[in-house]
């Protein structure tokens, strides 16, 4: 199992993984060596894509976790992907910071209020609550 350090570019390749790609492609496309039919032995598309792999693995192997890190999260998929949490992130905090100001007594009860005025008259409110408790 995967912890959050590592990717499957940590582990090493297997041999079966690279002989079903292969035996795979021939079962399919019914190419031999001696067919001709696919250009004297040539690589289906699956064998070409897998060999590529293999040497995005082995020239990712001499690296360190870190430098895997970085470059995993330089792609366009992760940027995406982390743009999206991130929106989702400060809409929540947002929602919360409106959801606090309705509780808020200001005059006029509609200004608009910072983030810090928010929290520094909630503060004050908590505060004013606490003394008109004990008294």
């Amino acid at each position: 199992m995967l912890n959050s350090d590592q990717t499957e570019l940590d582990l090493p390749p297997t041999h079966s993984e690279s002989e079903s790609v292969f035996s795979d492609c021939g079962a399919r496309s019914g190419n031999t060596e001696d067919s001709g039919g696919g250009g004297g032995g040539s690589l289906c598309p699956q064998a070409r894509v897998g060999e590529a792999g293999e040497a995005v693995k082995k020239d990712l192997q001499h690296l360190t976790r870190e430098e895997r890190r970085r470059r995993r999260r330089a792609t366009a998929k992760y940027r995406t992907a982390h743009a999206t949490r991130e929106r989702i992130r400060v809409e929540a905090f947002n929602m919360a910071f409106a959801e606090l100001r309705k509780l808020l007594p200001t005059l006029p009860p509609d200004k608009k209020l910072s983030k810090i005025e928010i929290l520094r008259l909630a503060i004050c409110y908590i505060s004013y609550l606490n003394h008109v408790l004990d008294v």
